[in-house]
């Protein structure tokens, strides 16, 4: 009886029907500024099927750099993009009339370690005084949130450390595997992969120096904002999703659900380079993005020489769709 009915169903209804009652995925063109551990919330909203519980589909791309990502963004060649907030500040004092605006809040400090050739036993940022360290991108919150690491330590950058700017982003391991430089600052899991194959040693934090930052925000245009924003709010709640599994599982399962998202990285790996992200507070709780580490963000760029003015909070940040999905 019951396959009579759906033949007799079949027949009644227009073709395709039987199916429209689920829709189609939404395909979502995400940039990121790295591929990192650091992002984990984000791995895990994709492994865990989180988004297509939000009736997306993720298109992932690579930028190999903020600069990258944020010109992807402003190109339409991506729908969102992840990257340090200082672009939409950048993009902001240009005057730029549809200028960025962050809408989540991923990474809450920096997310990178210093790396040297030698092991050095009870090592301090007094350590480089007289050295060179590759830091990345100038202008790039990698290097300005170093540089400021550097001066609460008492150190100013360029006359008392050399700070290397010239290496892209994605080339610095190499480059400093290459000869380049007496320190390297690297993301993980490249940090501690890199300590595993010998390249150098693991020594300190540049995150637990600088302090609370919105290292790494997801940022759209205002238009997609206005034309999409059921889109990007679905987006931010599978990472919420995300950030809370992640806060709410031991390391090991964490590292689990993230080993899809790095095939050539050892469970171990993953597992140890979680703990070690989690020790510095690396990791955002929820995509709302506060006034405080914000301004902090500013105080870092006012100090490397590379802001203009201070946009406003409200401008810059708009906290509206991450407040909904985090309550």
């Amino acid at each position: 009886m019951k396959r009579i009915l759906l033949c007799l169903l079949a027949a009644l209804l227009p073709a395709g029907c039987l199916g429209c009652s689920k829709q189609e995925a939404t395909l979502v063109r995400l940039s990121e500024v790295t591929h990192s551990v650091f992002y984990a919330a984000q791995y895990i909203a994709m492994e865990k099927g989180y988004f297509e519980e939000e009736g997306l589909t993720i298109e992932l791309t690579n930028a190999g750099g903020a600069d990258k990502a944020m010109a992807a963004l402003l190109s339409g060649q991506a729908d969102i993009g992840l990257m340090g907030p200082e672009t939409t500040v950048y993009v902001y004092n240009e005057g730029r009339q549809d200028y960025t605006q962050v809408v989540g809040q991923l990474t809450a400090c920096d997310g990178a370690f210093i790396i040297g050739r030698e092991m050095e036993e009870n090592f301090t940022l007094e350590n480089l005084r007289g050295k060179s360290i590759i830091g990345g991108r100038a202008g790039g919150i990698p290097v300005m949130a170093l540089e400021y690491a550097l001066r609460q330590a008492g150190l100013e950058p360029g006359v008392d450390v050399d700070v290397m700017t010239h290496v892209q982003f994605n080339l610095m391991a190499g480059a400093f595997a290459g000869g380049e430089g007496d320190y390297v600052t690297l993301f993980e899991p490249t940090a501690t992969q890199f300590e595993l194959e010998g390249g150098g040693y693991v020594l300190a934090s540049v995150g637990e120096s600088a302090g609370p930052v919105p290292y790494t925000c997801y940022q759209v245009t205002q238009e997609t904002l206005k034309k999409k924003g059921d889109v990007v709010e679905r987006f931010l709640r599978a990472v919420y999703k995300g950030q809370r599994f992640l806060a709410e599982n031991d390391a090991k399962t964490v590292a689990e659900a993230l080993a899809p998202s790095f095939p050539d990285t050892d469970l171990e790996v993953l597992e140890k380079v979680v703990v070690r992200y989690r020790e510095i507070g690396a990791f955002a709780l929820s995509p709302v993005l506060e006034q405080e580490p914000y301004e902090r963000l500013l105080d870092i760029m006012e100090q490397a020489g590379e802001l203009d003015s201070r946009p406003p909070y409200g401008d810059v940040v708009n906290n509206t769709l991450a407040e909904k999905v985090s309550k």
